[in-house]
């Protein structure tokens, strides 16, 4: 496993997110983690080298399953990492305690104030105390390190970078973003603070694990047993700046094909990169919404959309034609209950008009005759 140098400890370039964890098959929404499942991937994080475990208190059910199935790991091993959300509990002490509790630990390795992407975001941080108290909980050995994570443009970033002398800072990063989203700028400006990176969204949530068939074929020709997905790892391993790149591995499969990448793989060469960026002008030129599925779009819906549904149909169709519509019949509700309120894209992170959309698809679906009875060809 690639390791790199923080604060004199060696700690692990391929990091484990925990939000995509496999839940229990046939539950529904919001299915409970499936334990054994989860915990053959945990385990097999901790036999190769992974040593960098993210979380969230609003991530459901995550603290609590590494905190069960983590201590059976020596805690000096492994790092931990959690954030607080203010709009989910106002109460930061009582989320911490909580957090410590669930995680089974007296210490969190490195602590998040979690999602800055507004001015409004800062204050909920540094304007009410909270940062003063984390910063209590720093001086006594509760929290190592103490950071944020943030979907914010330059100018909040900024702002946010100047309000405390930080540890770390975690961003969406990877090679469509460096320009669509000014990731880029994003990178440089942490950098240019000496603040070093952590990486969410390297394949920007399964995105980038496949591209497009004409793309993917650019990048299966000059490298055969390289996956689409470990591209993105080897593009971010070029940004010296970076420290931990963050996987939400689902599978077995996902994270035997990352600890390969990250076990005998290096940083893209200079033509490999050219490579990419071929491929990615390809495929920036066929997607249109760059939708992660964070469903941060979701709770506020107040007809219980499946947006991120609704916006991988919308992208299969601007990708594979108008046919790919026919996947949003039956869907109950769908872009027909829309009423255009924007509570959804007023908490997206990529800024994604989904009102818009919604309405697009939704004369589309009027104008479109009855879906086909029977089986299709």
């Amino acid at each position: 496993m690639i390791c790199k140098d923080y604060k004199g400890e060696s700690i692990s370039r391929l990091g484990m997110g925990n939000m995509r964890l496999p839940t229990v098959a046939g539950a529904g929404r919001g299915a409970p983690i499936d334990f054994d499942k989860a915990a053959e991937i945990i385990d097999y994080a901790m036999k190769n080298g992974i040593t960098y475990f993210d979380t969230a208190y609003v991530y459901a059910g995550s603290e609590d399953f590494l905190g069960k199935v983590l201590p059976k790991y020596d805690r000096s091993s492994f790092k931990l990492a959690t954030k607080y959300m203010a709009g989910a509990n106002p109460d930061f002490k009582a989320v911490f305690e909580e957090q410590l509790k669930r995680l089974n630990t007296d210490y969190i390795d490195f602590y998040l104030m979690h999602g800055i992407m507004n001015e409004d975001g800062i204050q909920s941080y540094v304007g009410r105390g909270c940062l003063e108290y984390f910063l209590e909980q720093k001086a006594k050995g509760r929290i190592k390190n103490l950071g944020f994570s943030s979907h914010a443009p330059i100018p909040v970033l900024e702002k946010m970078i100047a309000a405390h002398d930080w540890d770390f800072a975690q961003i969406q990063l990877n090679y469509l973003d460096w320009t669509m989203q000014d990731a880029k700028g994003q990178y440089e400006v942490l950098t240019k603070a000496g603040i070093p990176v952590i990486v969410m969204e390297p394949v920007r949530g399964g995105r980038l694990a496949s591209l497009s068939p004409k793309a993917d074929a650019v990048l299966k020709e000059a490298h055969p047993d390289w996956s689409i997905a470990s591209w993105a790892f080897r593009w971010l391993l070029r940004l010296d700046n970076v420290q931990v790149i963050l996987s939400g591995m689902s599978s077995m499969e996902q994270i035997q094909d990352n600890v390969k990448t990250f076990d005998v793989g290096g940083p893209l060469s200079d033509e490999d990169a050219a490579i990419l960026e071929k491929a990615c002008d390809m495929f920036r030129g066929e997607i249109n919404v760059p939708c992660t599925g964070c469903r941060y779009c979701c709770d506020d819906c107040p007809m219980s959309i499946e947006i991120p549904k609704v916006m991988e149909i919308y992208n299969k169709m601007k990708l594979d034609g108008p046919m790919q519509i026919f996947g949003l019949f039956g869907m109950n509700p769908g872009p027909k209950d829309c009423v255009g309120c924007g509570a959804c894209a007023s908490h997206c992170p990529q800024g994604i008009q989904i009102p818009e959309i919604m309405a697009e698809l939704k004369a589309q679906l009027e104008k479109m005759p009855p879906m086909p009875m029977g089986p299709r060809p």
